[in-house]
């Protein structure tokens, strides 16, 4: 088996107050050295202007005009347009009193105004702060005062609730709206003493002429993570952290897989309010690649992939969560016959897959006859999917890498390690499973965890990881102590646990604060724990809760719909009512079977099984504060949300072991 890391420094004992450290790690790319950037680039507006210099005329940004209530093909603005576009609006920036080191905010979902306002940022060495459109007004004003924002980049629709925040927001003085924007809403605004501008107005403020100040150590843009607990944390991202990473992506890719060019096309779907897709947008602007955004709407997805034929997309676990379902419920009634092909297919072409094939070396005829219409679901034309956010369950990365026709790989990284920091190595695939290997600008170790049972110096090492290297952030905006607790002798610890694998990958295992003691004495792990019974087939998702004052576990789940209907179904339950049959003693009892059963096979421990269920007929969402818009979960607020669910949970299981 190659191994895909190299030792750079031993690993060092515990003492009294340090924690066990082990070994230091970096790519076998990166074992001269941490990959470095250009020494005649500064920002990302450098990377910008060389793809306008090389390919002035190639489409850059593009989406599809609804007439009519209908989405017609995509219509494309060229790299010399945009750039044109940028200077001006930038140029109008400097003209309202933002200087170079200001700060303006930018709100909407994912359009060619988002890319346009960010660059016009870059070009006046202006920092951005991306105002998350998920998060609701209460955040976003948190934002704007927090990080002093004096102008802001607004979605149409989003005008109302950023109007709303006018009068608690002091430092706003500017709003410039994505399109139009109502005479009524302008007078509201200027009323406030605010100036507010329609696109094209603003536009007409500006020349082409840029000044460009900004060096490699200015502040690219502050970046609000939303958190699970507490108020958003702003991080700052520097210019050569932003530099650094797009550089490291294109030197691993150029030596695994294929250099991206000016020929690739990018599906723009994550929001660029996070830092995972406003990366791969930078990266593919820095190679000349069009970029197309999608309508917005869930439920035109794959008819925008298939109009648009992208070649690079990126998706968090729950995305391609649906997207393998979906497939596998289309198997599902295909009919015996094809049922049965497609089984012999997938075993065949993943047997392959391991013995070391390529996927497309794999089974290139079984590829045209029986997975080209899953390729075609895409498009037609993917060659490279990437998946971030949180750990993709193996069971759908390997399906993905199976059925797809194209390379998947998995990554870990945090909005502080500005993206990845981890990427798997493409047809590798041992990496199944794991995040891969350190990006070329990074180095890792994992330091122990004892309390969790973690010894980073063991055989199979396991612990937090711990990070260093040049696409670490400077910092958290007005949270010198946060910056602190977290940055030790320059390694930054993750609050990740995770597992050195044989080939030099890793394995994300576990979440270090989301540990707690039993009645029993006994810590629980959740995060694993939830890993493992996500692997039931009958649920879409699953919150594990427990306490030191109980002796036992409790869950609340979202069913997979058509599954426990269909159980319902065969067991004379009434199918009519959703709702109800949520609430059905059978049905939780039946569940609560089923999970257990998962949680046995994976070899769970009696103290990690679930002694109660409660069916929730909903997706748990950002609208009830649930979850954060990248899908993880908010344990305070869920267990406020649940409370009356838990007690009784907790009553239940006590009074039938009683």
């Amino acid at each position: 088996m190659a191994v895909y890391t190299v030792k750079v420094e031993e690993a060092r004992e515990a003492t009294a107050n340090v924690p066990s450290a082990g070994a230091v790690y970096r790519c076998i790319y990166a074992k001269d050295g941490l990959t470095g950037v250009p020494l005649d680039l500064h920002s990302p507006w450098d990377l910008f202007s060389k793809s306008v210099d090389k390919f002035p005329s190639n489409p850059m940004l593009g989406r599809r005009q609804i007439v009519d209530g209908k989405a017609g093909p995509y219509e494309w603005l060229t790299y010399k347009e945009v750039f044109e576009s940028a200077a001006r609006i930038g140029s109008a920036i400097s003209s309202c009193g933002v200087t170079p080191g200001g700060r303006c905010g930018i709100y909407g979902v994912n359009c060619p105004e988002w890319i346009i306002a960010m660059e016009a940022c870059n070009s006046q060495a202006v920092c951005y702060v991306p105002l998350y459109d998920t998060l609701g007004a209460n955040a976003v004003e948190f934002i704007i005062n927090h990080a002093q924002v004096s102008i802001v980049f607004v979605q149409e629709k989003k005008i109302p609730s950023m109007l709303a925040c006018i009068p608690k927001c002091d430092c706003l003085k500017t709003i410039v709206s994505f399109g139009d924007i109502s005479s009524i809403q302008k007078k509201e605004a200027e009323d406030a003493g605010l100036s507010c501008f329609s696109w094209e107005e603003f536009l007409q403020l500006g020349t082409t002429e840029v000044k460009l100040p900004s060096k490699e150590n200015n502040i690219c843009t502050i970046m609000y993570t939303s958190g699970t607990t507490g108020e958003p944390k702003g991080v700052i991202l520097s210019n050569a952290a932003f530099l650094a990473e797009v550089y490291s992506m294109d030197y691993l890719l150029a030596k695994t897989d294929k250099e991206a060019t000016a020929d690739d096309v990018f599906f723009s779907f994550l929001p660029l309010a996070h830092i995972f897709d406003q990366i791969m947008e930078t990266f593919c602007i820095s190679k000349g690649s069009s970029i197309g955004f999608w309508q917005g709407d869930v439920r035109y997805l794959v008819e925008d992939l298939q109009e648009l034929k992208p070649t690079l997309f990126c998706g968090v676990p729950r995305v391609f969560d649906r997207l393998y379902s979906g497939i596998l419920g289309k198997i599902s009634t295909s009919g015996t016959l094809r049922k049965g092909l497609f089984e012999f297919a997938y075993n065949y072409k993943l047997r392959n897959m391991e013995k070391g094939l390529r996927q497309d070396e794999a089974a290139p005829l079984l590829d045209k006859i029986v997975f080209s219409k899953i390729k075609q679901s895409f498009g037609g034309h993917m060659r490279i999917m990437f998946s971030g956010g949180a750990p993709l369950p193996r069971h759908i990365e390997e399906f993905l890498r199976v059925t797809c026709g194209c390379p998947l790989i998995q990554g870990y990284g945090l909005t502080e390690s500005c993206g990845g920091s981890f990427t798997s190595i493409s047809n590798v695939h041992s990496m199944v499973g794991s995040v891969g290997v350190p990006m070329t600008t990074i180095e890792a170790r994992l330091e122990s965890v004892p309390e969790m049972g973690y010894d980073a110096l063991s055989n199979i090492p396991r612990g937090e990881i711990c990070l260093r290297g040049k696409t670490l952030f400077s910092g958290y905006h007005k949270r010198q102590d946060l910056s602190e607790e977290v940055t030790v002798d320059g390694w930054f610890h993750t609050g990740d646990v995770g597992e050195w694998q044989p080939d030099g990958s890793m394995k994300i295992i576990d979440r270090k604060k989301n540990i707690f003691k039993l009645s029993q004495g006994e810590y629980v792990a959740v995060e694993n724990i939830e890993s493992v019974y996500s692997q039931c087939p009958l649920i879409t998702s699953i919150w594990v809760y427990g306490n030191s004052f109980e002796s036992f576990l409790v869950a609340v789940v979202v069913p997979e719909r058509k599954a426990l209907e269909d159980w319902a179904a065969a067991n004379n339950e009434e199918t009519g009512d959703f709702k109800k049959l949520c609430k059905s003693s059978k049905a939780r009892n039946y569940l609560m079977e089923e999970l257990n059963r998962t949680g046995k096979e994976h070899k769970l421990r009696g103290y990690e099984m679930l002694r109660g269920v409660e069916i929730e007929p909903n997706a748990f969402d950002v609208e009830r504060d649930l979850i954060t818009p990248t899908y993880k979960l908010k344990r305070p607020q869920l267990a406020k949300y649940y409370k009356d669910s838990i007690n009784e949970m907790y009553n239940e299981a006590k009074g039938s072991r009683a």
